[in-house]
């Protein structure tokens, strides 16, 4: 393994253990961990986001790597919903397997790896990523909701209107499409942050990334993957191994290389992100086998991540 992708992944796998430790050794409530989880997600990621896209202008953006990256999520999602059927359980499951930890691990990764250049690439990812799965999750579980009511309803129709308007309302006002959104629309204008605001920012936005792996760390201190072995397993291959083999593969027919490819498949290979915990808790479906499943991503990633950063720094 060459130092470039030693250097950017030790510090990650470093802060992760150390929350794991802050977990296990019991120094951090579960009150507190709320706040920490609010401070980060609700604050600092917004504020990250915002000030990064705020220096972008669209004719900068290569927006090949998230055709390519979405095609092969969105195929992957559509065949685990044809496999599974159109229920609240494949909805889950299909996010658990397309959906990976962009932020709270692709971010600070992807900074250490190539800085504000691959930041930028993966920044257009994450929106469409987060619009497309989070909406198309959405979407089927609460369809799912509305059929299971229809029998006493009797009001398909309007519901389902009502259903698809609320979905997509959520994952639009949300805290990572709606800075990079508004941060990108505020480069088009030609203006900047004032230097003292734009200091504050990138203060708020450095605290992001040893917070944000910390607690990933805390989460996995609470979680078990004694139950649902062979279910985490198959879905850690599908998130960690073959999502970022297929995208590779596109990308590469499509004639892609350099920093948007690397970018592009190693934000593939991410493991799975806590959002899903939202939607399986939520819902209340699938989990225990969710929780094992972000457990065991997310400790393989350590291996398949720095792998797959690895093999493309080769080309």
């Amino acid at each position: 393994m060459n130092f470039i992708v030693l250097s950017a992944l030790l510090p990650v796998i470093a802060l992760i253990a150390f929350g794991f430790l802050l977990g296990r050794a019991g120094w951090i409530a579960p009150r507190l961990f709320r706040h920490l989880s609010d401070l980060a997600f609700l604050i600092l990621t917004p504020v990250l986001l915002f000030r990064t896209m705020s220096k972008v202008h669209v004719e900068q953006l290569d927006l090949k790597p998230a055709a390519a990256y979405i095609l092969v999520l969105a195929l992957v999602f559509i065949g685990m919903l044809v496999m599974r059927g159109l229920n609240r359980t494949a909805a889950v499951l299909a996010l658990a397997a397309t959906y990976g930890n962009a932020v709270m691990i692709g971010i600070p990764l992807v900074t250490l790896v190539w800085g504000d250049a691959g930041l930028v690439t993966l920044l257009t990812l994450i929106p469409v990523h987060s619009l497309l799965l989070l909406t198309s999750a959405t979407l089927v579980l609460e369809f799912a909701v509305a059929h299971q009511q229809v029998a006493k309803t009797g009001d398909m129709a309007r519901r389902l209107a009502r259903v698809a308007g609320r979905a997509l309302r959520k994952s639009l006002i949300h805290q990572v499409p709606l800075p990079i959104i508004a941060g990108l629309l505020f480069a088009q204008t030609g203006m900047e942050i004032p230097a003292w605001p734009d200091m504050v920012m990138r203060w708020l936005g450095t605290a992001f990334g040893p917070l944000a792996l910390a607690l990933v760390g805390i989460t996995l201190a609470g979680a078990s993957a004694r139950t649902h072995v062979l279910g985490a397993l198959l879905l850690t291959g599908i998130k960690n191994l073959l999502i970022p083999a297929l995208v590779a593969w596109l990308g590469w027919i499509m004639g892609m290389r350099g920093l948007s490819f690397a970018v592009m498949v190693v934000a593939a290979a991410l493991p799975i992100g806590a959002n899903v915990f939202m939607f399986s808790q939520r819902y209340g479906v699938a989990q225990e086998l969710v929780t094992a499943s972000v457990a065991v991503s997310t400790v393989f990633s350590a291996i398949s991540v720095s792998l797959i950063l690895l093999l493309v720094t080769w080309f």
